[in-house]
């Protein structure tokens, strides 16, 4: 049994919550270590930097519980950033205890506490931590109507067991001048919350800070894709889960810009790509071993982006910072008819030059499931090859590995 495995086992083994945390935080410190001095130096230096915060913002959250709060994918964390607070992204804590091999623990135990066995497995290995009191209690919770149908029951289901303030963001589906003030007006109640809940008024002029690193950050991603329209770029799977968590929950901070920018320096040094360009649609079962040897470091068949780290990349007016968010929050092409993130998955295909994409249909998740046609459809019709394939990003157990690896195998000889 490897020391993994082992430390998996002495943390399922613990029955008391602070204990459990204790071990999963010396696990993140350690891991920190690792990354800093023993960096895995056969990914460029940006991926190394990037695992790194990566893992450094997941301690913090944990660390410092009092200025943490729960956030879910589109919830507005440059506030949050703007106020020195730390938000935990809900899927991202999900993620790391896979990463430490205990989330089938905390999955099991949801679903004997009447969790739905159908739900999005990260949001039961959160809820299983939840009902165990592994996480400590933070601030408060903040989450939004899209993206997601079981964001909005899991976090008022955590805000009663936590005795938390919870705020919903009500998101209209379609962009306009008075939606987007409806949403402005939201904003400026969540404020309201976090400046009762700290007593500390935001300044105004630090946001338009935390604003202008987003800018800048997305200046640098641009220029990246820029290069990679033509160019190979070593990439794995985790990797891709990481982008997927700073390019939202920890958007504005300077360690995310520094990456974007090393990343954007990184690229020039790489020759021109030679192999299958294939992009990635939905999250990444980073655990899969066959996966893992398809598309890690792999010039062959070089795993591009996800979708989830291109999924709003307009600059925002630093002047007007509410109106930018609502903007944010509204136009992102997970909010609204799916069609939305149909046509911008379309467009950064194209963009890159894919000659494939795969959509993973995710257990749970609704969204992954239910437009595959119309994401073939669009694709297709641009001669880029679609492949869809079912599992679970979260809970290894649920993932058909021999009937996946045959598949993916079959897919890529095609590409040849």
């Amino acid at each position: 049994m490897d020391l993994a495995k082992s430390y998996a086992n002495s943390i399922k083994k613990k029955q008391n919550p602070e204990k459990v945390l204790s071990m999963i935080k010396t696990g993140l410190k350690l891991q920190c270590f690792k990354l800093k001095k023993f960096p895995d130096k056969k990914i460029p230096k940006s991926l190394q930097y990037l695992q790194y915060i990566g893992t450094k913002f997941i301690l913090k959250s944990l660390s410092d519980p009092s200025r943490t709060v729960f956030v879910n994918l589109l919830a507005p964390v440059e506030i949050l950033h703007a106020l020195d607070l730390h938000p935990l992204f809900v899927e991202g804590f999900s993620s790391f205890l896979g990463g430490f091999q205990i989330e089938d623990h905390y999955i099991d135990h949801a679903e004997k506490t009447g969790v739905s066995e159908t739900l999005c497995s990260y949001h039961k290995a959160f809820l299983g931590a939840i009902e165990k009191e592994i996480l400590p209690k933070p601030l408060l919770a903040a989450t939004t109507s899209a993206i997601c149908d079981a964001n909005i029951s899991s976090f008022r289901h955590t805000a009663e067991k936590y005795n938390l303030p919870l705020y919903v963001f009500d998101l209209p589906h379609e962009y306009s001048r008075k939606n987007e003030e409806y949403v402005v007006s939201q904003l400026k109640e969540f404020i309201a919350l976090l400046e009762k809940s700290t007593n500390k008024k935001l300044d105004l002029s630090k946001l338009k800070d935390v604003l202008q690193i987003e800018n800048e950050s997305k200046k640098y991603f641009k220029l990246f894709l820029k290069e990679l329209k033509t160019k190979y770029f070593p990439n794995t799977l985790t990797a891709e889960m990481f982008k997927f968590m700073i390019s939202h929950a920890f958007i504005g901070k300077k360690e995310t810009l520094k990456f974007y920018k090393m990343m954007a320096e990184d690229i020039k040094s790489f020759p021109e790509s030679t192999g299958k360009r294939i992009m990635w649609s939905h999250v990444l079962p980073y655990y899969q071993k066959d996966l893992k040897e398809f598309f890690n470091l792999n010039e062959e068949h070089q795993l591009l982006v996800d979708d989830f780290t291109y999924d709003y990349l307009d600059e925002l007016d630093v002047e007007n910072p509410l109106n930018s968010l609502a903007k944010k929050m509204l136009l992102n092409m997970f909010n609204g008819d799916y069609e939305r993130r149909v046509k911008t998955i379309t467009t950064l295909s194209k963009y890159l030059n894919a000659d494939a994409l795969i959509n993973f249909c995710h257990w749970g998740c609704k969204q992954s499931m239910g437009g595959i046609s119309l994401l073939r459809d669009s694709l297709e019709k641009n001669n880029i090859k679609f492949l869809s394939i079912d599992g679970d990003g979260a809970d290894r157990r649920n993932t058909q590995s021999h009937q996946l690896k045959t598949r993916v195998e079959a897919f890529l000889e095609m590409l040849k």
